[in-house]
């Protein structure tokens, strides 16, 4: 079964267009876990853009499944996640300019500092991702900082998939990410995958092998507004683990 994580990022930044104390991002991620969500995923930036600390807390001491935690590699984060102390932790590259996060994680380009935070958090018991491009070598720097687990970036693989004309055109790319995520089973990591993944191609991860989790947000929200939260996880997951929406 692949867990179905729902980031609830985008519930706060309606909220925090006009300042309100609604909607509430905590009684979303509520919702999410009565519609069968495995995890609640929330991304606290730097510019509290949308997600605020005090939203951190509230959801770590409300929700009944596990909290991951995504944020850049800064000292204040790390304190705040071994406070906070999650289930997981996703390290994720991050611009203030950027409107989403736009790659994976240039492991090599600050290994030292990386490793260094995987270590913190792996005292404090925090399963630790990285956010990464589908690449095997950044598979392997993973492993080597100590990661337990890799979030491979589906934003380029979502829209050459959406874009692919023809069947074996959309079955070619899952077969490059079923490469990397076999790599990553085979170096001992768990395989997650997020952003840009919809209700119009995230069943095609049903294909590759390995899939572990899929960490979702904006498709999700959207489709909340229309059918309600846990209506629109019960169909992601769906999407996801039953067999006859298997391409």
């Amino acid at each position: 079964m692949i867990r179905l994580g729902i980031n609830i990022d985008h519930v706060a930044t309606v909220r925090q267009a006009r300042g309100e104390p609604y909607p509430d991002p905590v009684q979303a991620a509520v919702f999410a876990e009565l519609g069968g969500a495995d995890n609640i995923t929330c991304h606290l930036r730097e510019d509290r853009r949308h997600v605020q600390d005090r939203d951190v807390e509230l959801l770590k001491a409300t929700i009944k499944i596990p909290l991951n935690f995504e944020m850049a590699n800064t000292p204040f984060m790390v304190d705040f996640a071994c406070k906070i102390k999650p289930h997981a932790v996703t390290l994720v590259p991050e611009k203030r300019e950027e409107l989403t996060t736009e790659g994976g994680l240039d492991i090599g380009k600050s290994k030292g500092a990386l490793q260094e935070a995987v270590a913190r958090l792996n005292k404090h018991g925090i399963l630790v991702s990285m956010f990464i491009e589908p690449d095997a070598k950044a598979v392997d720097l993973s492993r080597e900082i100590g990661a337990g687990a890799v979030e491979f970036h589906t934003g380029r693989f979502c829209h050459e998939i959406d874009a692919a004309p023809t069947t074996r055109a959309k079955i070619a790319l899952v077969e490059k990410l079923t490469a990397v995520s076999r790599h990553a089973q085979k170096a001992g990591l768990q395989a997650h995958f997020g952003h840009g993944l919809n209700y119009g191609n995230a069943h095609w991860l049903q294909r590759v092998e390995g899939a572990e989790e899929a960490n979702i947000g904006h498709a999700v929200v959207a489709r909340a507004i229309f059918i309600g939260m846990q209506a629109a996880v019960r169909e992601m997951k769906d999407l996801l683990n039953d067999p006859k929406n298997r391409p």
